[in-house]
């Protein structure tokens, strides 16, 4: 029997979601949920939304699971709050692996959206809520910790430590053994040579350091 998993929020992203998990994965997509502010209809999907205030009354985590694959708005904090506030709710989450991603044992935690076409070599280990979208490489003997999102094509080379909340753009580039700092926004095409700061935001090849700091672009 399959394993009954509520998604959170009812747009493009939670779509992916929805179609991922039923063309490629072993569990059931029952219904949707979003924030109340936010619930402007009652399906989606063909399937019920329910207001995530109230979702532990109706699909309980006992005999429920969630996912929470949602964008790196706000420097991740937003999807942050999210899965804590379901962690706080009692829910266990789900993480999809597309089975076009390559991957070696990789220790990868809960709430993680790792689509297709991605490498993850050995040994580097990802943490809770992280986003890699399509197409990137993830060098061996890494560290990425929790809330983190890579969009497409983004190169990360081998021993490099990705602190918390870190947004990386389409095509970036990352030299190996460098640590990225807690909420560092890393541009599109940015070729990072050197360990970035904590709200940090570079662009550039090689990159530089903006005066912007993350927290204000994105």
């Amino acid at each position: 029997m399959k394993k009954k998993v509520v998604i959170f929020g009812v747009l493009d992203t939670a779509e992916l979601a929805h179609y991922y998990l039923t063309i490629d994965s072993d569990y059931e997509v029952v219904a949707f949920t979003a924030s109340k502010i936010y619930l402007n209809e009652r399906l989606f999907k063909g399937l019920p939304v329910i207001a995530f205030e109230e979702i532990e009354k109706v699909y309980p985590p006992s005999e429920y699971l969630l996912f929470a694959p949602m964008t790196g708005i706000k420097m991740n904090s937003v999807r942050k709050k999210i899965y804590l506030e379901g962690k706080n709710k009692g829910y266990d989450y789900i993480s999809y692996i597309s089975s076009r991603a390559s991957t070696f044992n990789n220790v990868i935690g809960e709430n993680c959206f790792i689509l297709e076409d991605n490498t993850i070599q050995p040994f580097t280990t990802i943490g809770n809520n992280v986003v890699i979208w399509s197409g990137n490489h993830i060098g061996h003997h890494g560290i990425i910790e929790d809330h983190v999102f890579f969009t497409s094509h983004v190169v990360l080379s081998g021993h490099c430590h990705v602190k918390e909340r870190a947004w990386f753009g389409v095509n970036a580039t990352i030299r190996d053994g460098l640590t990225i700092g807690e909420g560092c926004l890393i541009a599109m095409g940015a070729v990072i040579t050197k360990s970035t700061d904590e709200d940090g935001f570079y662009m550039g090849a090689p990159a530089k350091k903006q005066d912007t700091p993350a927290s204000k672009i994105y």
